[in-house]
């Protein structure tokens, strides 16, 4: 440790002092301040008429100035100053030049952005060394050179506590920044992470209905054909027992994410053919919501259905949520090889009331239309309106 604070008390890194947030022109104001006030201290201590005064002055003007970009060297500056000039008596004062209010005022404001920059032991060190450098001077000395210099390091330890502290709530903000931002990732990927497995849950039942569905034709098939060979039962009963084996395996995968937070909704998937009584709930609701489908209707796989339809509930959910009062129109598209879904929301005639959710729903559409190999886009559109538009692959079933 020791080591450490050797090698941080003799360091000449740069270090400047940071900008002020806001408007660019007042961005170096902080720096004006310092040079004016070296400045104003240094005519001061001019008008004692004294040149070795008039020079340890600008000595500690130019440190000040220097704690701007390098703090810890014009700290170093600044006490071999001090110890000079605690040498060098001012004659109409009966003080030396150190003890002075213009050479404390630059010591003072160079203490202070010392202690906006070094870490806490690093100033303590500087603290306990300008201290016995002070009493050092101060062997010898008379009475009234005693109380001024006390008045002196009053000052400039409260400068030092002042800095430090300024210092700690920049640090602390600093870190609850950084903090937040890793909390907005990790809740991000939480949402994910959540919303894959609810779309998991969901198509758990749609992929296990189909495997056992393939195990029942396996075993029926030798059924329905007379005096079937020995090679076709073989091969019928290896695809049963592959479909039982299949459907094992996913309930032991799959079925975990059902159970993981207490679910156990048997309910059937719903499927675009329940769009209708989807709309009807928003309209007895309150919400003026209009549809149109272009394209022939038709069956669709039962993954492209049920994450259609929870699109489509999830962006009817949001427009009643953000924009109440608002109209709705909702069209779906049967073309070729695509199904275009599009929710458009008129402005709302007022503001929203605050959300209480996390603001996730987007993230999850966006979810199911990529996990189908499908997009989803979705953001605000002329006149104050949103628009949410998914494209997902959607070719016949066999």
């Amino acid at each position: 440790m020791i080591g450490t604070l050797r090698s941080d008390l003799w360091t000449v890194a740069a270090d400047p002092l940071p900008r002020m947030r806001g408007p660019r022109a007042l961005s170096r104001l902080p720096h004006v301040l310092v040079v004016l006030w070296a400045f104003f201290l240094i005519h001061n201590a001019s008008l004692e008429g004294d040149p070795v005064v008039s020079l340890l002055a600008v000595g500690q003007g130019a440190a000040l100035v220097l704690a701007l970009v390098r703090p810890v060297p014009a700290w170093w500056v600044s006490l071999v100053l001090m110890m000079a000039g605690s040498q060098t008596v001012i004659q109409e004062a009966g003080t030396p030049f150190s003890w002075s209010h213009s050479a404390m005022g630059l010591q003072a404001a160079l203490m202070l952005l010392v202690a906006l920059r070094v870490r806490s032991r690093v100033l303590a060190g500087m603290m306990a060394i300008t201290v016995l450098a002070a009493l050092a001077c101060l062997t010898g000395s008379p009475a009234s050179h005693t109380g001024a210099a006390g008045v002196w390091l009053i000052v400039i330890v409260g400068a030092a506590v002042i800095g430090a502290a300024l210092r700690g709530v920049r640090v602390t903000r600093t870190q609850l920044v950084v903090q937040e931002e890793v909390t907005a990732e990790e809740r991000a990927r939480r949402a994910v992470l959540e919303a894959r497995n609810r779309i998991a849950r969901e198509l758990h039942d749609v992929v296990a209905h189909h495997m056992s569905v393939i195990s029942i034709q396996a075993q029926v098939a030798p059924h329905l054909v007379e005096n079937p060979s020995p090679e076709l039962k073989e091969n019928l009963a290896g695809i049963r027992q592959n479909a039982v084996e299949a459907l094992a395996e996913l309930r032991r995968v799959l079925g975990v994410l059902r159970s993981s937070d207490g679910l156990a909704d048997d309910a059937p998937q719903p499927t675009l053919d329940q769009t209708d009584e989807l709309i009807a709930k928003v309209r007895a609701a309150g919400v003026d919501v209009t549809a149109a489908v272009t394209g022939e209707r038709r069956p669709l796989s039962p993954g492209i259905e049920l994450s259609a339809f929870r699109i489509l509930q999830e962006a009817l959910s949001n427009a009643m949520r953000h924009a109440p009062g608002s109209s709705v129109r909702v069209e779906l598209a049967y073309l070729p090889r695509t199904l275009a879904l599009t929710v458009r929301n008129t402005a709302p005639p007022g503001p929203a009331p605050p959300s209480r959710g996390a603001g996730l729903g987007l993230l999850g559409m966006r979810e199911r239309a990529a996990m189908l190999g499908g997009d989803l886009a979705a953001g605000p559109v002329p006149g104050g309106g949103y628009e949410v538009t998914a494209t997902l692959p959607a070719e016949d079933i066999a």
